[in-house]
């Protein structure tokens, strides 16, 4: 059976840029703020390194009982016993995903479009991560779309819509209008000093809006 996911805070990690020393430290204070979901996003990693971190930073979900996600790697997934994957398009294809991962696991797509939104949930996708939605510096080659055209998405599809792409206080609450499920979040919490505070801010200005 899949696992109900509040995507209110979708944290992604990112090692080059958190403050700890220690990814499952990191992946740990950003749950204590308030993160309901971690995906695992560590590119250019070798498959053994990944694989690692994957079974460290599961322990520290599994222990606050937050669902874990792979980004690209489905044999990580399979590997540690993840909750499911997110896919972008130049990844696997959702339905072989979902043959190799079975129906109880979540599969996450990335669309910017409301063609490739509506495909990927026809395709079988739980939820979709849409951006570039303010502009970011943790991941090159993005396709920046505005609140209008996020609202479009939301509205074609009847799946969960994370919105993604430097969201930070001072503009999640621009998403709420837009009717976003939740918001994914890199920079703006493991990249802060203090991560549970900033996690605990994206929320309060996020439901408050």
């Amino acid at each position: 059976m899949k696992p109900e996911i509040d995507y209110t805070l979708y944290l992604c990690t990112d090692r080059r840029i958190m403050t700890t020393d220690k990814i499952e430290d990191s992946v740990e204070l950003a749950i204590r703020g308030g993160c309901s979901v971690v995906q695992l996003r560590e590119k250019k990693c070798p498959s053994k390194e990944f694989y690692e971190i994957a079974m460290s930073v599961k322990e520290v979900t599994d222990a606050y009982e937050i669902p874990l996600l792979i980004n690209d790697r489905v044999d990580i997934a399979l590997a540690v016993g993840a909750d499911g994957v997110h896919l972008g398009q130049k990844d696997l294809p959702i339905q072989v995903a979902r043959e190799l991962l079975g129906p109880d696991r979540i599969i996450g797509a990335t669309a910017n479009t409301v063609e490739l939104a509506v495909k990927a949930m026809k395709s079988g996708a739980d939820y979709l991560g849409v951006g570039d939605v303010f502009g970011t510096l943790t991941k090159s080659g993005t396709k920046h779309i505005t609140l209008d055209e996020l609202k479009e998405i939301r509205q074609a599809v009847q799946i969960p819509v994370v919105a993604i792409g430097g969201v930070n206080a001072d503009n999640i609450a621009l998403l709420k209008p837009a009717g976003v499920d939740g918001a994914a979040v890199i920079s703006a919490v493991v990249g802060q000093k203090d991560i549970t505070a900033a996690a605990e801010k994206l929320i309060s200005n996020f439901r408050e809006a």
